[in-house]
């Protein structure tokens, strides 16, 4: 998902999927039991691990170690996984990030280019679901040159990484299925090539009227999304009466998050909980159900735009 989307910059981004970073080592490496004397790590697959440290960890480079194997579906390049992630700073001896505060599984492809080397091991092909997998890093290999601030790991720290695959993610649809609808008067033109929506036309659009909307153009016959699932759309947004998208995925890869829990701006959380796998839904979200009075320059997002979106439920779980 891009950061533009995000209520807050987010740790994973970066970790899961920014590739380019420079790492090495292998699963099961013959050096990698020597970082994990500074650790213990206990407790069952699909529940926060429990880690004890006994002394600040040291690591030379990338390694990748599996601690249980799952007697679950093997994973092949393509497939989608659902995976509970624990990060910790070997250096400070404390948990720095985990998705099970939130209950909240990051959906990784399994051998996407997307995928940052950190996991790129620790999530392939070959790896069963049930497994609890281990990384070790310098921060520097794991993050880049800086390590990661928000974090609270510093570039010279070591990082401990635990994955958890806990399942197989449903394959997501190749775009909305379902009985299209009609736009209303508040909605923006959608500009199509093929099956991508481009851009949105303003022209005939009405001003927003400072309200939190959402309008069904297809009306998917899939499950209901529920809060804390983890969901694959496709989706563009345009501030109105914007010219360009600042932000979209049909021309990349479908983007993957968790809904209904804080992951992205409040008036994605308030719309998408509750509609239906197979859906495409416009959205007209004002500042203070996106990025509030400070916008995001990052964007080119003012604190006065509202934001409009399409959005394709491909899948949910």
């Amino acid at each position: 998902m891009s950061r533009r989307l995000r209520r807050l910059p987010t740790v994973l981004l970066p970790v899961l999927l920014l590739a380019g970073l420079t790492a090495c080592g292998s699963d099961d490496d013959a050096s990698a039991g020597q970082p994990l004397d500074a650790v213990s790590i206990e407790g069952d697959v699909g529940k926060e691990p429990q880690v004890t440290w006994k002394d600040q960890m040291q690591v030379d480079g990338l390694e990748t170690k599996t601690l249980e194997t799952g007697d679950g579906a093997e994973l092949q390049d393509g497939d989608k996984v659902n995976a509970q992630i624990w990060i910790g700073n070997g250096y400070t001896e404390k948990k720095a990030y985990s998705t099970y505060d939130s209950d909240t599984p990051e959906s990784v492809t399994v051998g996407s280019d997307q995928v940052s080397p950190l996991f790129a091991d620790a999530v392939a092909a070959g790896k069963a679901i049930g497994s609890r997998i281990v990384v070790t890093a310098p921060a520097d290999k794991a993050f880049g040159a800086q390590g990661n601030p928000q974090l609270g790991i510093g570039n010279k720290d070591a990082v401990l990484v635990i994955v958890d695959l806990v399942s197989k993610a449903a394959k997501p649809l190749d775009g909305p299925q379902g009985a299209a609808q009609k736009a209303p008067s508040w909605a923006p033109k959608l500009v199509e090539k093929g099956d991508a929506v481009t851009s949105l036309d303003f022209a005939k659009a009405p001003k927003p009227n400072g309200k939190l909307r959402e309008a069904t153009l297809v009306k998917g016959t899939g499950a209901t999304v529920q809060k804390g699932q983890t969901i694959t759309v496709d989706y563009l947004g345009q501030v109105y009466g914007g010219k360009q998208p600042f932000d979209e995925s049909y021309s990349k890869e479908p983007a993957s998050f968790g809904i209904g829990t804080g992951q992205v701006i409040p008036g994605w959380d308030k719309t998408l909980v509750g509609t239906k796998v197979g859906s495409r839904v416009l959205l007209a979200i004002p500042p203070k159900e996106g990025y509030g009075s400070k916008g995001n320059t990052a964007a080119g997002i003012k604190g006065t735009d509202t934001l409009y979106f399409v959005v394709d439920i491909l899948s949910a779980g």
